[in-house]
């Protein structure tokens, strides 16, 4: 039985999931347990999810947050203003975890998951948009080139737009947190659609920008990129 199937057999027969959650978290540490958060995501319903997020708990909101985008899938939009604003949330685990609900809902419901990351990329807080392109940069989600597709006109309009932030802001933490995104986020998209993706990477090797140089820089290092160029080389 695999580890997420174990946790939900564990949480299915608890009425306070607290104590288990706090004993399994795998905090303080360098990583929480990304398999009990798996289980949380679908073994909540949304009164369970809302437990978890008013408990302001970290490790608790990640799973709580990550249910919601279960829910989401499943039609129940009322939730979506509190991902968004848990996309601008102080605590990058936090962060991640809207990234994660986004990627769950895209499991069972792809459009509705990809027509929020693009609305998202459009957002005026960098940390929104940097939810976007950890949401859209999933290996898994990019299988169906229409999607690929979309994952790549996403990148390339936050990529253009943080080349447009004047140089004084570049230091803005928030900014530099997207910036972080980027600097893997190509390399997914680029591997799941060469043909498409790398011509328009390649260009932004071109662009004089030093954070567009940083965000080439740190995909080249990426062994999934370096196996495409490899192949095209």
């Amino acid at each position: 039985m695999r580890q997420v199937d174990l946790h939900r057999a564990v949480l299915a027969g608890l009425k306070d999931w607290r104590p288990y959650l706090d004993a399994n978290s795998g905090l303080p540490g360098p990583r929480g347990n990304l398999e009990l958060v798996a289980a949380c995501a679908e073994e909540a319903d949304l009164a369970r999810a809302e437990q978890l997020l008013a408990t302001d708990d970290e490790f608790a909101v990640v799973c709580g947050v990550v249910a919601l985008g279960r829910h989401l899938a499943h039609g129940d939009h009322t939730h979506l203003d509190a991902l968004h604003t848990y996309a601008a949330d102080e605590r990058w685990r936090v962060r991640e975890g809207v990234a994660m609900a986004l990627q769950r809902a895209a499991d069972d419901a792809p459009e509705l998951a990809f027509e929020i990351a693009e609305r998202w990329s459009l957002d005026g807080d960098p940390l929104v948009r940097r939810a976007a392109v950890a949401a859209v940069c999933e290996p898994r989600l990019l299988r169906d080139r229409r999607f690929a597709t979309r994952a790549l006109t996403i990148l390339s309009e936050i990529t253009a737009g943080l080349a447009r932030v004047p140089a004084e802001r570049r230091r803005d933490p928030s900014l530099r947190t997207l910036r972080q995104a980027l600097g893997y986020g190509w390399s997914v998209v680029v591997a799941a659609d060469p043909a498409a993706a790398l011509p328009v990477f390649l260009r932004l090797a071109e662009e004089p920008d030093a954070d567009i140089a940083w965000i080439v820089c740190e995909n080249l290092k990426k062994k999934r990129l370096q196996r495409v160029l490899d192949a095209t080389a």
